[in-house]
């Protein structure tokens, strides 16, 4: 197996010279921008987060820095050709850091359990001083000076606009975190905040976005990766970021239901590659684990994780803009797939995200005028050989086992992957709400055939 090696450095100043040796693939990244300070869109944030009277401490910074060489490694080895499985890749990141060495070398450990778990890769976290002494980002006087009461994550999706409406109900000043995605995606942010800046409008509510790219030929004969399994550690990293900025104990809210925050294979060939951990409890707790021993005076919360999404829309405390604003938060894992059959960037109504969705708005007493391009689940028999029927197959599969043996469930929640931080009282939960979670899907799918169709 190929060992790559993303090795960070702050300009030509700071550039080493290396001689790896066989099997190891060495990439060089350059973490400055063409003008002096920090590039990959973190000098960017860094000043947005100024211009609000936030600034971030040297740890929080270099949080970022250490995440764009997690995105940068994650985004640009190719899974097909950087592994020997077609997946489980092997790869190292030196990150070069300006303050304490020792204390970001003791912290290897948790970030090495926390990215092997999140992406199903084979990772090696190293740090090194940097010799590099200009300041890392601009010196930015704020334009206007604002608290902030609390921190939340804010996708775009069902969950984070809930989130959002929840915090703001309860009068809370909140600074929302966003990572620029698709165009689609994007578009829903900008809708979703802007509808909620409106209601809110006695609140100091603002929200900054990091958009990180990389050149996609950045690891020499590799093509880009899509699979972007490490997407929430830069999420995460970006608010845990703005928090060192506030001058209080803060709360990193990560609104996600405890269905999907779960995500409990469907069937047993979802395990691995087609199950994600994006918000799992093991991972949540590695990241909290991390800011303890970086001093980092936060944690971060998923107050929904004992809540199915129906729950979460039936529970919301402005209904009327939840209903307001619903069609446009954006669920589908991937919106813009319709693209290849000549249609706009929409929800597809089928991936596991939408039926979730579906499934969840059907529970509750609002309409559903959300655009899916399988808008009608029972019109026809769906096609268990290709996308639209697979996904529901694996539903139907996971309903059908957890009818036939309902205690099932406290064994299941562990396929998902270790809980051992976790009280007997939470584990009782959490296969609660997956089986509740299970049974909102049931009603949704009542009479829908899946078969395979040549």
């Amino acid at each position: 197996m190929m060992n790559h090696v993303i090795y960070g450095y702050f300009g030509s100043e700071d550039k080493p010279t290396l001689n790896p040796g066989d099997g190891v693939k060495v990439t060089l990244l350059n973490l400055l921008g063409s003008d002096g300070y920090l590039g990959h869109g973190i000098g960017n944030v860094v000043d947005d987060l100024a211009k609000l009277g936030v600034f971030p401490s040297q740890i929080g910074i270099e949080l970022l820095v250490l995440a764009a060489h997690v995105q940068a490694a994650d985004t640009r080895i190719s899974r097909s050709t950087g592994s020997e499985d077609s997946w489980t890749r092997k790869i190292s990141v030196v990150v070069p850091v300006t303050s304490d060495v020792n204390r970001w070398e003791r912290v290897s450990t948790i970030l090495t359990r926390a990215l092997d778990f999140l992406t199903g890769d084979l990772w090696d976290i190293r740090f090194r001083a940097s010799s590099y002494n200009e300041a890392l980002v601009k010196e930015q006087a704020p334009l206007e000076t604002q608290t902030f009461d609390s921190i939340s994550l804010f996708s775009g999706g069902l969950d984070s606009l809930i989130g959002a409406i929840d915090l703001l109900e309860q009068k809370e000043n909140t600074l929302f975190v966003s990572h620029a995605s698709d165009g689609a995606t994007s578009a829903a942010q900008y809708e979703l905040f802007d509808g909620l800046k409106e209601q809110y409008e006695n609140l100091n509510i603002e929200r900054i976005r990091l958009w990180m790219s990389f050149p996609k030929n950045l690891v020499e004969d590799s093509q880009p990766e899509m699979t972007m399994r490490s997407r929430s550690f830069l999420f995460f990293a970006l608010g845990v970021a703005a928090g060192t900025g506030l001058e209080h104990k803060f709360k990193l809210f990560v609104p996600e239901n405890g269905l999907i925050a779960l995500n409990v294979p469907l069937d047993p060939l979802r395990m691995g590659s087609h199950s994600t951990h994006t918000t799992h409890p093991f991972y949540m707790a590695r990241w909290n684990e991390l800011l303890v021993e970086l001093g980092i005076d936060g944690e971060l919360t998923n107050p929904y994780w004992d809540k199915t999404k129906g729950e979460m829309v039936g529970a919301c405390a402005n209904k009327q803009l939840l209903s307001d604003l619903i069609s446009t938060s954006l669920s589908c894992s991937s919106p813009s797939k319709g693209r290849w059959s000549g249609k706009s960037s929409e929800h597809c109504g089928y991936c596991v995200p939408c039926i979730i969705r579906r499934a969840a708005i059907k529970a509750s007493s609002l309409n559903d005028n959300t655009p899916y391009s399988l808008d009608n689940l029972q019109g026809q028999s769906l096609n268990t050989l290709v996308a639209e029927g697979k996904q529901i197959r694996s539903f139907q599969f996971a309903l059908s086992r957890l009818q036939a043996k309902p205690e099932l469930a406290k064994y299941l929640i562990y396929n998902a992957g270790p809980l051992l931080d976790l009280s007997s009282t939470t584990k009782y939960g959490l296969s609660d709400v997956y089986t509740r979670g299970l049974l909102e899907v049931s009603k949704l799918l009542e009479g829908v055939e899946t078969k395979p169709i040549e």
